[in-house]
């Protein structure tokens, strides 16, 4: 049991405690005269009344003080919360992956909604990957999240999988002049934030996270963070992995499209443009810790298979659908509220009486 309460409990105590330390005063205080009476100091008949009196004043204030507060008690609703699919894509936007090492380099059909370019960059992959997703899994909520220098959320969830083909209509590499290299785990405060939230607010949803990366990492660090921290919020998905172990140059992006921009230079050697190589291993130990499985992305094949042994009823099996609450309850000490004014009011009524026969 906790309370809600309703009534801020500064309010509460600094109203009740007054009035109830006076009702116990003077309730103590007629019961010690009580015992002085039986020495014969006053009848015994007369304080007993005032003491009944006075306590069953102080149970109406402390029960007044209840309803104030608000008690409440926790409550299951069996099946209460909306079951549903959502996918989180956790996209890598760096430089790296402009490198030109996916596909087969010629004109290929992409998903709906895209149309058909030369399909030889990373992130060309990436592209066609989201959007042909969004198309296997109808109905379901979509968010991305992608990261560069910095990682943000680019897409809020949403039930729109029109805006999921606009983003990656016109998503792009980051501006080459403000890469601060490559992290992997770069996103990942921002994912556990948006999981966690999504979690709390919908505990009956099934969520699937496909994380799209070269795994490549240039940033001196350690140790990246794990992702095995998020991996008990996640129900499935993949982690994708794009480019290969050759490597291959990148374009100079200045934020203007340019498909004849020059290669980004090797910082050992500018005469030779720099090569990016993808690090499968890398990838491999996001996906474990993510618990989802590692598939390598070389073309615009199909992807109904990364989700086709998503089993929504299997998943939301283990009691997550059930809805917890709080449910007040106050009834009780109202009840009793209500019956100890009840008899206040008889008690007045029939002094007033009293008196009147007296006079």
């Amino acid at each position: 049991m906790s309370a809600r309460a309703v009534v801020p409990v500064a309010l509460v105590l600094l109203t009740a405690l007054p009035v109830l330390a006076l009702c116990v005063g003077q309730a103590l205080g007629l019961h010690l005269g009580l015992h002085r009476g039986r020495r014969g100091v006053r009848r015994a008949d007369a304080p007993r009344a005032g003491a009944w009196t006075w306590s069953r004043r102080a149970v109406l204030v402390g029960a007044l003080a209840v309803v104030g507060l608000t008690p409440t008690v926790a409550s299951t609703q069996a099946g209460g919360a909306r079951v549903g699919i959502q996918l989180w894509f956790v996209v890598d936007r760096t430089g790296s992956m402009a490198a030109e090492d996916w596909g087969p380099g010629d004109d290929v059909v992409r998903a709906p909604g895209l149309d058909p370019v030369p399909a030889v960059q990373r992130l060309d992959g990436v592209r066609h990957d989201v959007v042909a997703l969004t198309r296997d899994v109808p109905g379901a909520f979509y968010s991305v999240v992608a990261f560069a220098d910095e990682a943000g959320t680019q897409l809020p969830l949403t039930d729109d999988a029109t805006a999921v083909r606009a983003w990656a209509q016109t998503v792009t590499q980051e501006v080459t002049a403000g890469s601060a290299g490559t992290s992997r785990d770069r996103a990942l405060d921002v994912l556990e934030r948006s999981l966690q939230d999504a979690h709390d607010r919908d505990p009956g949803m099934v969520r699937l996270v496909f994380y799209l990366s070269d795994g490549e990492q240039t940033t001196e660090v350690d140790e990246p963070g794990s992702f095995t921290r998020i991996a008990p919020l996640v129900d499935g998905g993949a982690v994708l992995g794009y480019g290969t172990a050759q490597g291959a140059p990148m374009r100079v992006f200045d934020g203007t499209v340019d498909l004849d921009a020059p290669y980004i230079p090797d910082p050992d050697d500018p005469s030779r443009p720099a090569v990016s190589v993808a690090d499968e291993t890398a990838l491999r130990e996001v996906a474990a810790e993510l618990g989802v499985p590692y598939v390598h992305r070389d073309g615009p094949t199909s992807t109904a298979d990364l989700v086709a042994g998503v089993d929504v009823e299997a998943i939301t099996a283990d009691g997550r659908t059930d809805l917890s609450t709080r449910r007040d309850l106050v009834w009780p000490f109202a009840l009793l509220a209500g019956v100890l004014l009840a008899a206040e009011a008889w008690t007045w009524a029939r002094a007033s009486s009293r008196l009147r026969g007296r006079r």
